[in-house]
């Protein structure tokens, strides 16, 4: 079992954050006594890419990104059933799974979408640059939120496949729900905004907040590679 860090004056509360630079500084605060040559941080796209950024450039950290994404139910693209990895693995919420009652067709054919949003990002973000060697090293998987948790579970079995040292998870804020998740697979969390009930929304935690888009993402990117 990992080991939890959070802020128990935030616990329950929204409307916390500015935005998620701000929620990436004070992250960055967190994670300080992690700044090493063997330490990386892969940020889960879109979201988790400012939020990263700040903790990336706060401790003087290598940063790249981690291009998973939750495999959408037909009809609620905002809610998943599952996420994907970048090698082409996959990890199933089960008990929702049975209760979609989805046919193998329409279970391929969310998976194939979701693969060619995934094929379509890691070009535009990453273009030809190799994957960094994440053997023994101290892995941080940044995100701006977890909901469900699914998407961070997979993004840390991919992680874990690479034979790290640590993995370790940073975010802004997490469900309950989520923490349980992934609590047993990780060295440790670090959350500054946990909450306990239902409905979650991530969105919840900022004063501000706007879907990431992929010019933002590229010129953060740039920013941190070309320094």
């Amino acid at each position: 079992m990992g080991r939890l860090i959070e802020e128990l004056d935030l616990r329950n509360k929204i409307r916390v954050f500015r935005g998620r630079a701000e929620a990436g500084k004070l992250l960055s605060e967190k994670l300080k006594h992690l700044a090493s040559p063997d330490t990386i941080i892969l940020a889960v796209p879109a979201g988790g890419v400012p939020v990263g950024y700040e903790i990336a450039k706060g401790n003087a950290l290598l940063m790249d990104v981690l291009i998973v994404r939750k495999i959408q139910i037909p009809g609620n693209p905002e809610a998943g059933f599952g996420a994907l990895g970048p090698d082409g693995e996959a990890i199933f919420n089960e008990r929702l799974l049975r209760n979609l009652r989805l046919t193998e067709e329409e279970l391929n054919r969310q998976i194939e979408k979701t693969k060619m949003v995934l094929e379509k990002r890691n070009r535009a973000y990453r273009g030809n640059r190799p994957f960094p060697d994440l053997k023994d090293k101290v892995v941080i998987v940044v995100d701006d939120g977890l909901a469900s948790g699914y998407t961070m579970l997979e993004a840390v079995n991919f992680v874990k496949r690479k034979r790290t040292e640590k993995v370790i998870v940073a975010v802004p804020t997490a469900s309950e729900s989520s923490i349980d998740l992934l609590l047993p697979e990780v060295a440790e969390i670090y959350c500054l905004n946990i909450r306990e009930f239902y409905p979650f929304a991530v969105a919840e935690a900022y004063m501000k907040w706007y879907d990431v888009g992929d010019e933002e993402v590229i010129a953060l990117l740039r920013d941190l590679w070309n320094a």
